[in-house]
């Protein structure tokens, strides 16, 4: 039940920084901006102490520890997939356009009768 109690303080102080935002229009902007980012951060720093802020914690410790296992392709690797992928889409391109012009032809010139 404190875990939820957190929860809900936390996501109030986030509410609350956002509606500080727009009661302080009459002041300066950087004051304005300075509202929702204290709201933030006091809304992350109230989650951070629950339950399942904690795990959220540990996840991403975890999710940084995993993908520095993994093997990125090089640079070269990168340049060649990507032209690859560009050459695919303008064939594709050129061949959904002349299946397009081939069935308006098909069915307004010569079904239709239409010129």
């Amino acid at each position: 039940m404190a875990d939820k109690l957190k929860f809900a303080l936390a996501l109030a102080l986030l509410a609350a920084g956002v509606v500080g935002f727009y009661l302080l229009s009459e002041q300066p902007l950087v004051l304005r901006v300075l509202s929702v980012l204290v709201g933030v951060a006091a809304g992350v720093a109230v989650a951070w102490f629950s339950g399942p802020g904690r795990r959220f914690v540990e996840f991403a410790r975890e999710a940084v520890v995993e993908t520095k296992k993994v093997v990125w392709p090089s640079r070269k690797e990168t340049v060649q997939t990507t032209g690859l992928v560009f050459a695919f889409v303008v064939v594709m391109a050129i061949f959904l356009w002349l299946t397009d012009k081939s069935l308006e032809w098909v069915l307004y010139d010569l079904v239709l009768g239409w010129k």
